[in-house]
């Protein structure tokens, strides 16, 4: 059991995944950085210039106006977070666009790889060092004759 596991381990399919997960992990806090820090105070002015990520509306119990999200999941209202649900949109909107860029960028360098292998495979191969010799002697044997 030991061994298949350490086989499967060492396939590079795993190694590649985990290095892949812990890539991602590091990017979503970039991305969350890029959404919270530069794209909701876009839309705050959009909208007013409040914080856009803290807009809900309380469906059950009582919040005072001007209260924050926070403030009023604690309070144990039930409200309906539409600004965090946004915001997780657009997060995964901007990852979604991310890796597809990535995605598209590593399928371009592949098949330019393929298409240098395909070329080097076309080409036509010279005659050898054994059939060159071979042409040497045949035409010197021509010229003794």
């Amino acid at each position: 059991m030991f061994k298949e596991f350490k086989e499967f381990i060492a396939r590079g399919n795993v190694i590649d995944l985990a290095v892949g997960i812990i890539i991602g992990a590091a990017f979503t806090a970039i991305v969350n950085s890029l959404v919270a820090d530069l794209i909701n105070p876009i839309i705050g002015l959009l909208t007013g210039g409040t914080d856009f990520s803290g807009h809900y509306l309380v469906l059950k119990g009582e919040v005072p106006p001007g209260t924050s999200l926070q403030v009023a999941r604690d309070s144990g209202a039930s409200v309906f977070a539409y600004g965090a649900f946004l915001s997780a949109i657009i997060n995964f909107l901007i990852i979604a666009w991310a890796v597809f860029l990535l995605v598209k960028a590593v399928n371009r360098v592949q098949s330019a790889a393929t298409r240098k292998k395909e070329a080097e495979e076309a080409a036509p191969a010279g005659p050898t060092q054994e059939e060159l010799l071979m042409e040497i002697r045949d035409e010197l044997r021509a010229r003794r004759a």
